[in-house]
């Protein structure tokens, strides 16, 4: 295969072939790990009552098992996108590949809750090897100026349907088997694309990449991680010493690194170009409308199983509308900015995601599974038509040297928006349930603490009780956690609209109009 070292200017992409069926090939596979990175940011939530039964993980483990996962993804991005560079892009998408498969396979058999945030990190480590690759294979492969701008946009698609197909495959999976066959689901995907990758995509690197600064990606890898549990600790149980001391290291440490980008002659992280406005703006509307899509598949996924009683499957099936809302607004996107200018659609599509939360605070107190499909949809169809925007937005207010590194920024905020949607509308939502929660004069002990944690404790704690004692706790149970839903809902409004708000006067006043190039 040939060795691409860049991507072509747009001089000289006008003078290339389109691209034919093997390009197009070349762009199916892509999708495959775009598709099994984002599917396995959501897919866990509807294991959860699963997991809860088999592992018996406190509230705290809980969140982690979903939150290590897409924080890992987004501390190692950048630095994944820089040694891509290095030792070839292709190269680390098949490695990538191999270490994503057969950590898949450790998290499917983990004997306890540790084992399998072990595990969930670890493949947080090796997906971030994939994210990079395929964007930046992918302007390689589509050489020419219009296909490849409809290429990403099917690329950014993936990762808002993703996300909502996550929850619909693993319905589907544990309706038949055990929760651990989630994980399953990558191995034979991930076997495809080790087979045919090699045939169809070129191999691709940066002759001049610059050396991989080892502190650079110890500081952005750690400073997450006490960040984002001051954030989940704060939220879910107060301001205490504990929590501001973990948003303390984390501040200190991330201001370090940024610090340290600043003076490096090759930094691992190009903070400069935040100061170009467009890019500010769509890397802050990407990362909230992953912040949005994440927390709300978290929190729907407990309600249609614990409150409507939905099996998994059928709850997966209850967002299959949702998620062919948010691809078909993806693809759409691309022809709507043919005629309707970026500073109104991204903030557009971002309100029309804040009117899916709106609905969802107000059915929340009677909840159904009509009221959760429109509240999925309308949430799905503004993402989907916001990151993709984005997403090319990203690329094209940078010049095409430092396409790289602002495609490692984009990927990030997606992970990071995901990562911080379920910590901090997690924890909202088990704030004001524990705040709530009410329990009988009989529940006390190990039940009582076991009730508090989560809704599928108190759910199992009822089963166990006799009949009226065990109908009461979840009663109050479901109560409390509906209200949970309400704020939640409300507060993820609340942040998507000022964001979008702000996002579309910035792009305005930069005017971005309505060509994809402008």
């Amino acid at each position: 295969m040939p060795t691409h070292t860049t991507a072509p200017t747009p001089r000289a992409a006008a003078t290339t072939p389109r691209a034919g069926a093997r390009e197009w090939l070349a762009l199916a596979v892509l999708m495959l790990p775009v598709l099994l990175v984002s599917i396995d940011t959501t897919v866990l939530s509807f294991a959860l009552p699963q997991i809860s039964l088999a592992l018996t993980p406190s509230a705290d483990q809980l969140l982690w098992i979903v939150d290590v996962y897409p924080l890992m993804l987004a501390g190692l991005l950048v630095t994944m996108g820089t040694l891509g560079d290095r030792v070839g892009r292709r190269r680390l998408l098949l490695i990538g590949s191999a270490g994503f498969g057969l950590v898949s396979l450790l998290a499917a058999w983990s004997s306890d809750a540790t084992h399998l945030v072990a595990a969930r990190a670890l493949l947080g480590v090796f997906g971030a090897t994939l994210m990079p690759s395929t964007l930046s294979l992918l302007r390689n492969v589509f050489l020419d100026d219009a296909q490849r701008r409809l290429a990403i946009a099917i690329w950014a698609s993936g990762f808002a349907g993703g996300s909502v197909l996550g929850p619909v495959v693993g319905g589907w999976l544990l309706e038949h088997f055990w929760w651990g066959s989630i994980f399953l689901l990558n191995v034979p995907v991930l076997l495809v694309l080790l087979v045919v990758a090699p045939f169809v995509l070129p191999e691709s690197r940066n002759p001049s990449a610059a050396r991989l600064d080892v502190p650079s990606v110890v500081l952005a890898t750690v400073g997450m991680l006490p960040l984002v549990y001051g954030i989940k600790t704060t939220a879910g149980h107060g301001v205490g010493a504990l929590g501001l001391g973990a948003l303390a290291v984390g501040a200190a440490l991330v201001t370090v690194f940024v610090r340290r980008q600043v003076r490096l002659a090759d930094p691992l992280l190009d903070v400069a170009l935040f100061r170009r406005p467009v890019f500010a703006a769509s890397v802050g509307a990407n990362f909230t409308a992953s912040f949005a899509l994440a927390g709300l598949v978290l929190v729907v996924s407990q309600v249609l199983q614990l409150v409507v009683g939905l099996s998994p499957r059928e709850a997966g099936t209850a967002l299959l509308p949702g998620a062919v809302a948010s691809i078909v607004s993806g693809l759409v996107a691309v022809r709507l900015a043919r005629v309707a200018p970026r500073w109104a659609l991204v903030p557009g599509g971002m309100l029309l995601a804040v009117a899916g939360y709106a609905l969802g605070a107000v059915v929340a107190q009677d909840v159904g599974t009509g009221g959760i499909v429109a509240v999925f949809c309308l949430v799905g169809a503004g993402v989907g038509l916001a990151e993709t925007l984005t997403n090319d937005a990203i690329l094209a207010s940078v010049p095409p040297e430092r396409a790289g590194a602002a495609s490692g920024i984009s990927e990030t905020s997606y992970e990071l928006g995901a990562s911080l949607g379920v910590a901090v509308l997690g924890s909202v939502l088990n704030a004001v349930y524990r705040a709530d929660l009410v329990l009988p004069a009989a529940v006390a002990g190990p039940d009582a603490d076991a009730a508090r944690q989560t809704l599928g404790g108190a759910v199992a704690v009822a089963d166990a009780l006799p009949g009226p004692v065990g109908a009461q706790v979840r009663t109050v149970a479901e109560a409390a956690f509906t209200h949970g839903v309400a704020v939640t809902s409300a507060v993820a409004a609340v942040a998507l609209a000022l964001v979008g708000l702000a996002v579309g006067a910035v792009l305005r006043r930069a005017g971005l109009g309505r060509t994809l190039d402008t």
